[in-house]
């Protein structure tokens, strides 16, 4: 299933991918039917959705895109949208969300994206990495179907994940705990999972999970990607086992953190068109504040607008990029929140909201010693830290 708004006047397509982790084995995968259902099967499916964030046609929530036609494909493939496996013998469930894309993009064709001049492929989480993973098979698939005309394209929403050091090596029991490269290697086998032929190329026989990790398959994909990402993105450290619950954070974890920041920034650096927060957050798209946060005094959809027309200029005469309207854009200050644009957070166990200051507190950041690091006074360090510098 999937939910289509139609806009008539509109030849501008959004397709969105929706996240929701994966499952990649039996156990899990029964644990995952029990508990979460909706991202297994449509049976209980709402007849119809709001759409919020990019998704929303109102223009205060949705300036760029309030006017395109909508498309919200739901995740019941549990397979980060890379499956081609029908249910068998031996598999009790089904994997397709490769296949779920192709037909959707089949049916929505005699819908009128047959006309379109521009179809933006959209996911986050998971869907974000499904994005990575099937935005040139999309394009090669309309080049097929005879609809050269349409520029298809990728926005990849905290999808772009590290294969990186846990914090603390686990085994791998769930999805949850299990290192990421583990959990796909594993997912892959069971899921039938297919990646794109290019990035495949680069990788040897059973290495393909490499193609599940955005700065590597980024270099091979045709398609232009916009990738948005939170510098310190939650289901990251959840993988990685930094758990920011209730008592504070070790001196061992705060290092950790901050290098996951640096490491993140690494890997973005030759990304042409990126949106890179210092926050501690997991997606951003379909919130109906993302147009607050702003990196270097530019929000999220002014970016996007500067990115779409940077497609559409280069297309004409290949110019320098547009003057005052930045595309890539990642923060470079050090912590979780030294951006003053971060959504809010809360206190996980009282609700609280919570400032920069009291987070960090919260954290164990010890100002002090911080200080005396940076050559600082205690008092000019935590003016910075609630201005944001």
């Amino acid at each position: 299933s999937y939910y289509l708004k139609e806009s008539k006047g509109s030849r501008r397509w959004l397709l969105f991918l929706e996240g929701g982790w994966y499952c990649f084995n039996r156990e899990n995968c029964d644990t995952r039917y029990d508990t979460m259902r909706r991202l297994m099967s449509s049976r209980e499916w709402p007849a119809t959705r709001v759409g919020t964030g990019i998704l929303s046609s109102q223009p205060e929530e949705n300036p760029h895109w309030w006017n395109a036609n909508m498309v919200f494909i739901p995740y019941c493939s549990s397979d980060v949208w890379s499956g081609a496996s029908s249910k068998s013998e031996k598999n009790e469930y089904a994997f397709m969300g490769a296949l779920i894309i192709q037909e959707v993009i089949k049916e929505l064709v005699g819908k009128g994206l047959s006309t379109a001049k521009v179809l933006l492929l959209a996911g986050s989480s998971a869907g974000g990495t499904g994005v990575l993973l099937n935005v040139d098979r999309v394009a090669e698939q309309l080049e097929e179907m005879g609809y050269q005309g349409i520029q298809v394209r990728g926005l990849a929403d905290s999808g772009w994940f590290l294969d990186n050091k846990q914090y603390r090596r686990t085994d791998c029991i769930d999805t949850i705990t299990c290192a990421p490269t583990e959990a796909i290697r594993r997912g892959i086998r069971y899921w039938n999972g297919i990646v794109p032929e290019r990035c495949k190329l680069q990788f040897k026989e059973g290495e393909e999970w490499n193609c599940f990790f955005g700065y590597k398959i980024y270099p091979t994909l045709r398609c232009p990607v916009f990738v948005v990402q939170w510098l310190f993105d939650e289901a990251q450290l959840t993988v990685d086992n930094v758990h920011l619950t209730g008592q504070p954070v070790q001196e061992g974890q705060w290092l950790y953190i901050q290098n996951l920041g640096r490491e993140l920034r690494n890997t973005l650096k030759d990304v042409t068109a990126s949106f890179a927060p210092a926050c501690l957050s997991h997606e951003i798209i379909t919130r109906n504040y993302w147009t607050d946060i702003q990196v270097k005094g530019t929000s999220l959809p002014r970016a996007l607008h500067c990115w779409d027309r940077s497609l559409h200029e280069s297309n004409k005469n290949g110019k320098a990029p547009l003057k005052g309207c930045p595309i890539h854009l990642i923060d470079s200050c050090p912590w979780p929140h030294c951006n003053p644009s971060c959504p809010t957070i809360r206190d996980q166990f009282t609700g609280q909201e919570m400032n920069v200051i009291q987070f960090l507190m919260h954290m164990g950041f010890d100002v002090q010693k911080m200080a005396q690091q940076q050559g600082l006074e205690p008092s000019k360090l935590l003016g910075m830290l609630s201005s944001g510098n």
